[in-house]
């Protein structure tokens, strides 16, 4: 063999195995995956359902199932965004931070029984736990341990940054499936909530017209955040990472003194956050880790989940209905769940679809952030039971 046929036999030959096209022919499931992520990215700029979450997430995944680059792996770039800040919980509670200096806990304030809808919406966590831990006694593919099966029914919350935050501690080699499910179910709202609502309530129900809420007061709205902290910190030491974030940032914004702050929180901390965290949750979709028996047990759970918080949310309203003076829509119900505010503009839409002059959305908003309460009080409890 002369010198001209050893250079193409070893490093053209290297070359070609080096390729995108010999590695996905060696090896096609990423392929599944790329599709699946191109899906993501159709669903965020075609259907603008919710876009900051999908398009980040969706060209993550695109990223992850490159061949031979790693870009996911721990040296890779989407795998230093991991480590940063999804591993460790940070990115969740900046997220929370934003979160809090975006929201107007001013509906809650004026209609306080709205509450009992997002306490209510919760109760697809708990069920969960308990089906997890069923399965995994089913099926010799999946075996949960009951800290896996918690931070697994956190994902019927609706609240990504929550159920990151309690995988990291709870289960953590589960963190990147969980992750991937809860961003997934958030994103998928408008898809997912609307069939469950039109089951669960009539015509006329979802016609029922509320009374338009009463004023609240800056003091009202200064107060709240500061009170909700101190009694977390005295009954549930364990949720104050998540309660105490969600409060400081709405402290900023109510208090009117520290603007440059609650700007900076609600516009450049949380874009940027949601940037890094989107790709990091991305990084999760690669053929390898995805296409698992154990992860789509998770997303299967996960979906039980958030549908049985909302149909919770949805049926609790229909019982209020009944007991108290001024109408409920039994609608708004499902807004319990902590996805904000997503669930409440799906539960404004829902309502508008069969009473035009129907306007929702302010009340939908009480159970929407009594939700993100309730899904970190959630947290807190399977943290202080099993942490």
């Amino acid at each position: 063999m002369n010198a001209l046929e050893e250079w193409i036999m070893t490093d053209w030959i290297g070359i070609g195995h080096s390729t995108g096209v010999f590695n996905l022919f060696m090896d096609p499931w990423p392929l599944v995956m790329i599709a699946v992520c191109l899906g993501l990215i159709y669903l965020a700029i075609a259907k603008e359902f919710e876009p900051l979450l999908l398009l980040p997430i969706g060209f993550g995944g695109l990223m992850a199932n490159v061949p031979v680059a790693n870009i996911a792996g721990p040296d890779g770039f989407l795998g230093i965004l991991y480590d940063t800040g999804v591993s460790n919980g940070l990115f969740p509670l900046l997220i929370f931070m934003g979160v809090g200096a975006l929201t107007d806990f001013g509906p809650l304030l004026a209609n306080p029984k709205t509450a009992l809808l997002g306490a209510a919406a919760q109760t697809g966590i708990f069920a969960t736990l308990l089906g997890a831990l069923a399965l995994s006694g089913q099926l010799d593919v999946i075996d949960f341990s009951l800290k896996d099966a918690a931070a697994i029914g956190i994902i019927g919350g609706a609240d990504g940054p929550t159920a990151i935050f309690v995988a990291s501690k709870l289960a953590p080699e589960l963190l990147g499936a969980i992750a991937v499910a809860a961003y997934s179910y958030m994103a998928l709202v408008p898809l997912i909530q609307p069939p469950i609502i039109r089951a669960l309530t009539t015509e006329t129900e979802r016609r029922i017209e509320m009374r338009q809420l009463r004023p609240v007061s800056k003091r009202e709205k200064i107060l709240f955040p500061i009170s909700v902290f101190l009694v977390c910190l005295l009954l549930l030491p364990d949720a104050t990472p998540l309660i105490g974030a969600l409060m400081f940032g709405n402290l900023m914004s109510e208090s009117g003194v520290v603007d440059r702050l609650a700007g900076a929180a609600r516009n450049e901390l949380i874009n940027l956050v949601t940037i890094m965290l989107g790709l990091a949750v991305g990084s999760k979709l690669s053929a390898d880790v995805f296409l698992a028996a154990e992860t789509l047990g998770i997303l299967a759970l996960g979906l039980v989940a958030f549908a049985l918080g909302t149909a919770c949310g949805v049926i609790l309203a229909k019982i209020m209905n009944r007991l108290v003076r001024d109408p409920i829509n039994p609608i708004i119900g499902a807004a319990g769940v902590s996805a904000v505010p997503m669930a409440a503009r799906v539960a404004n839409k829902v309502g508008q679809d069969a009473n035009p002059t129907n306007y929702l959305l302010m009340h939908a908003m009480g159970p929407n952030v009594s939700g993100v309460i309730g899904s970190a009080v959630a947290a807190g409890v399977l943290l202080a039971l099993l942490g």
